[in-house]
């Protein structure tokens, strides 16, 4: 693969994050729910995520500020990997999956830094693109998730279950978005086809 196609599949997967991320701010408060085609397992949920992946967050007043910082220079080091691998003629699966982790950190970081200053807040009403009454400042921006896939949701562990017993679960409760998604697969890529991504460079 070139590297023009690497940046284009980059370009067009960061496009369409962002397009269906400002969608759902602009057409949703927090933690508003629909059923994709009445289904209970496919679920648009719009909740903001202040800190890492599934809602960790980093202590402190600076917390934030470091993590979106070092989401920009990981993301400095995985294009240089990509550009690194195409020049050595990688095999594609390598560069597709380095392409997919990179188009995941860079759209999540357009959120961490931007968001807080383009958005006024989503609580209670629907946020306005380019509000005079911003909800953040620069680099404290939240990431906003909206895909979920409760495949059983509100269930209840058998009494007999050591330690569980009784208590209520959702199976698979994770609410993320496409950028997510992308690094996700882009990993995914890399652990299934380990030999191919890895292989020896062309001559």
């Amino acid at each position: 693969m070139t590297l023009k196609k690497a940046y284009l599949l980059v370009i067009l997967l960061l496009v369409i994050d962002q397009v269906s991320k400002i969608y759902i701010k602009t057409h949703f408060i927090i933690e508003e729910r629909i059923k994709v085609m009445g289904q209970n397992w496919f679920q648009i949920f719009f909740i903001e995520n202040e800190g890492m992946a599934w809602g960790v967050e980093l202590p402190g007043a600076y917390g934030k500020l470091f993590l979106t910082l070092f989401r920009i220079l990981a993301v400095g080091g995985i294009a240089y990997w990509m550009q690194d691998s195409v020049k050595k003629q990688a095999s594609n699966y390598l560069v597709v999956a380095i392409a997919l982790i990179l188009t995941g950190a860079f759209g999540n970081i357009v959120d961490s830094v931007f968001y807080g200053i383009i958005f006024d807040d989503s609580h209670g009403q629907v946020a306005t693109l380019f509000s005079d009454n911003p909800y953040g400042t620069l680099f404290h921006g939240k990431v906003v998730d909206m895909f979920y896939f409760p495949i059983i949701e509100n269930a209840t562990w058998p009494d007999w279950l050591p330690i569980w017993g009784g208590q209520r679960f959702t199976f698979f409760n994770a609410i993320f978005n496409v950028a997510d998604m992308a690094i996700s697969t882009g990993v995914g890529i890399l652990i299934v086809f380990n030999k191919k991504a890895f292989s020896h460079e062309k001559n």
